[in-house]
This record gives C-alpha cells, structure tokens and sequence, in this order.
C-alpha cells in the first residue's frame, strides 16, 4: 500500500440527514452521527475522522454539516482545522453538500483529489479499507470517478447496487473495475438476481475522484447548480462575502443526490470505476441493521445500549436502547426493538423497522414536531 498520509489528497465527511428510521433516538438536533451506535465509546463521526485522518493527514480532512451541529462536530473532532468545517445554511441533499467542497477544495487546492465518505457508517477492518480507497485514488488519478463496493450478504432493498465489468488496468488499482451501471435501491425480486449473480456489489456512499472531474460531471446534468457551487467557492475563504453569497444562493441550489447527479450518467458514459472492498460495513439505515451490529447477528441475542440502561430479560431478542435509566422488563419476546427516551417512547420489531420513517411523517404532519 501507498505511504500514507496521499500527499494530494483531501477527505470529505458529508455530516447530515437526521436519519429518521432511528427516532427517536436520532432526531434533528441530535442525529445519527452524533451518537454511539456500537457501544465502543465513540460516536459515527468520530470514528470516521479517526480511519480517514491518516489517509489524508488531519489537515486535510473537511466536514459539511449544519449550522446547528458546529458546536458538537468541533467538541468530538478538537483537531478540525476551522477552515474545513463547511456549514450549510440548510439541507441541500448530497450533490450541493459534497460539490460545494469539491469546489471550494479545487479553488484552494487546483488538482486536488477528493473522497467522500459518509459520517454515519460502520466500517471494521481498517486496514482493508484503506487498502481499498489507496487503490480508488489512483483510478482518480486516471480520471475516472471511482466508489469502493461491498458484496451484498443479503437482497437488500435500500442499497444502490453497482454492475461490476471488467478490469480497467490501471496502473496501482488492479482492483479497479468498470461499473457498467449504477442502480438505485431496486425492488425485492430485482435484488434477489443481483444478489445471486455475483455480478453487483452495494453502493457504499464513497466517491473519490479530482475534484474538477467531479464538478464537470455535476455541470452535465445540472449546468446551473454548478454554477452556483463555483460562485459560491469563489466567495467562500472572505468572510465579508461568503455570508452574502450563501444567502443569496445556497437556497437556489437543486436538491438532488450525488447518485443521480453523478454516479448514475458516469456509470453510463464508462467514467466510473469501482474498487471492491473486503472489509464490513454496515450503514446502519435502521433499528434491524442496528441489532444485528450489537448482537453479532445472533438472532437469539438481546442488545443493549445505553450507559444507564437497566434491563432484565428472560428468553427474549432484539434490541433495547434506553436513554432514562427506567427498569424495563422483557419476557418471551422475540426481536422487539424498544428505544426509551426522555420524551418519546418506540416499541416494534426488526421486521417493522424499515416503517419507522412513517410515524416520523405522521408526527410531522400532526405538528407534534417537538419530539422530532
């Protein structure tokens, strides 16, 4: 592997989204990223800035994040530099998050090489991972756009799934293969032939590629939200204009996601590369995923997370989160998933998991935002 850190390379940690499938627990003011999910003591976000750092060396590591979440970021991260923490005013979903720091990484630092990696994940076997993001670095230095693919285990339905073709032979990356298109979160029946094909590998959420490369993909399919990027990264290192400038433009800005924006129409032009990665990885998209990372996938387990939790348990699975130190009993029941908070209480189970995100809706629609 490479020396470490890459000297001309740069790290992106995308720190939004409320992650609404793990409410209550994640909420607007305390999402997903801000919390401990593996019981290790450490937040998503920390452990993701301690396996990027010495990828890029600590300076060279950005955050995009909102407004409301400066303070927390900076507590669990003292060594980010203040110039890489990138506030967004308001959600823009991930092509206006992520392309704002390719530009404003590609104005400072002309030639730069980016990757992007998700704040949220949990990834084991480090060493692997970063073999793998080595080796999509160098496929960046051939101009591709690379992402790093993890083979499916399951037919599940809330990844994007990358086809797999052929080698690319790219000096440094023989890993490195052409993604002959790039799927987003097909149905059951569509992710049981991937799954048995051998042929996809999930969409783990991590591009690297030079920054200008990036930025002239996003200009393809949406001329005017680069446009507005690269005026915003020209104002952004003079505080008397970047002000102004966000707020003038950053509300324009199209919502769209970097898979649909980028990875969808480079996959079709053969400009995306993919490197497999043999490492695990767990987006922990909801309470099912959470338990099965807290109870080593043994289905007879019950998880418990909480630092005061107070649990007694006869015969029974799942999970149990608990915020409030209550005594909370479980007799014969199997994958329950209960999440005990100060002011909101969830009761399910792991099959139910996924239709979290609907009682957040109806909680929304119901003005009860207080809890959300």
């Amino acid at each position: 592997m490479s020396a470490l850190p890459i000297d001309d390379f740069y790290c992106v940690i995308p720190a939004g989204g409320v992650g609404s499938r793990l409410w209550p627990l994640s909420r607007a003011d305390a999402p997903k990223f801000l919390h401990d999910l593996t019981g290790s003591g450490t937040t998503l976000l920390r452990a993701t800035w301690d396996r990027l750092a010495p990828l890029a060396g600590p300076q060279r590591v950005m955050v995009v994040t909102g407004r409301a979440h400066r303070a927390a970021v900076e507590a669990q991260i003292p060594a980010l530099a203040d110039e890489n923490v990138v506030l967004e005013s308001e959600p823009r979903d991930s092509t206006a998050a992520i392309g704002l720091a390719a530009a404003i990484l590609e104005h400072r630092h002309p030639g730069v090489i980016i990757g992007s990696f998700a704040a949220d994940h949990v990834i084991g076997n480090i060493p692997l991972f970063r073999a793998a993001v080595v080796e999509a670095v160098n496929a960046a230095r051939a101009g591709y756009i690379a992402t790093v693919g993890i083979t499916p285990t399951e037919p599940a339905v809330g990844f994007g799934y990358i086809h797999v073709g052929t080698p690319l032979g790219i000096d440094d990356a023989a890993s490195a293969k052409q993604v002959l298109s790039f799927v987003e979160k097909p149905d059951l029946k569509t992710a049981r032939k991937y799954l048995h094909s051998g042929d996809y590998l999930w969409n783990a959420s991590m591009f690297i590629a030079k920054a200008s490369v990036l930025l002239e993909e996003i200009g393809r399919s949406n001329p005017e939200l680069l446009a507005g990027l690269l005026e915003l990264a020209a104002a952004w290192d003079d505080p008397a204009t970047r002000g102004p400038a966000v707020d003038r433009i950053w509300p324009t800005l199209k919502k769209v996601a970097l898979d649909y924006s980028v990875a969808e129409p480079a996959a079709a032009a053969g400009k995306l590369a993919v490197v497999p990665g043999h490492f695990s990885w767990d987006d922990v998209g909801d309470f099912a995923s959470l338990t099965k990372l807290n109870s080593g996938g043994r289905a007879t387990d019950l998880a418990i997370l909480g630092e005061n939790a107070r649990v007694l348990s006869d015969a029974s699975s799942g999970i149990v989160v608990s915020q409030t130190g209550r005594v909370i009993s479980l007799i014969g029941i199997q994958n329950v998933v209960i999440v005990d908070t100060p002011d909101a209480l969830l009761v399910t189970t792991s099959e139910n998991a996924q239709r979290v995100k609907s009682v957040v809706e109806a909680l929304r629609l119901t003005g009860s935002t207080e809890v959300l």
